[in-house]
């Protein structure tokens, strides 16, 4: 069958075609925004980890809130929030990264929801434009008061095609929605182990007879009800 003849089916099966067409259109968009949203974030996130961590162990809190201003990630993120609260025992600031953290990975999942509808509803679409031509083909035979495939073929062709578009838009909007999910996964453990890392460092700092408060010009919060630590 050559070229020509697929885009006519195609054209034939337009209900069919188009919405598809148009989610497949949506879906790339949200795979190329996110991978270029989810480029090298695992490294980013270990080397200002290290950089934090090696800031605290030095006591040097304003470096610290410098080189998370700096940083244009969500680990920077939940460094600076961890950084807003004083007088605040370790354990209620662990749960405050926590919180951070999940509102963090909660934003990188982003649009995924939208490959993985895609994904389960195409194929149903495609059945559709397959009923839709079956329908068809059989009213042609009504038509023509005969059967044979010349009388069926261009239905029958047209639902063959649609089944073929739905198939291939569920295919990859699956494919991208469970590797984007795994990616997604990855960078959320990367960040739970850099907030387990920024609690030990502020755990060793305390343990050292340091302080590791926010700077005096810097906001602060507290938690109520939280005990002042006295260095």
């Amino acid at each position: 069958m050559e070229t020509g003849e697929i885009l006519e089916l195609m054209r034939q099966a337009w209900h069919t075609t188009i919405p598809l067409g148009i989610a497949s259109i949506v879906c790339m968009g949200i795979v190329f925004e996110r991978f270029w949203r989810y480029r090298g974030m695992d490294a980013h996130t270990k080397a200002l980890t290290r950089e934090v961590v090696d800031a605290l162990v030095r006591r040097d809190v304003a470096t610290v809130r410098s080189l998370c201003e700096r940083a244009d990630s969500p680990a920077a993120n939940i460094f600076l929030d961890g950084l807003r609260w004083k007088n605040i025992a370790l354990e209620d600031l662990d749960r405050v990264l926590a919180t951070s953290r999940q509102e963090s990975v909660h934003g990188l999942r982003r649009g995924l929801w939208i490959l993985g509808t895609v994904g389960s509803l195409a194929p149903y679409v495609g059945l559709f434009g397959t009923v839709i031509g079956i329908i068809r083909a059989f009213q042609a035979m009504a038509a023509e008061g005969a059967g044979g495939f010349e009388v069926v073929a261009a239905g029958i062709s047209e639902a063959l095609v649609a089944t073929a578009v739905g198939l291939a838009v569920a295919i990859t909007a699956l494919l991208f929605f469970n590797y984007l999910s795994v990616r997604v996964t990855n960078i959320a453990n990367t960040l739970a182990r850099a907030c387990e890392r920024f609690v030990q460092a502020l755990l060793y700092v305390e343990s050292a007879g340091g302080t590791a408060a926010p700077t005096p010009d810097a906001p602060t919060q507290e938690v109520p009800g939280a005990q002042p630590q006295h260095a």
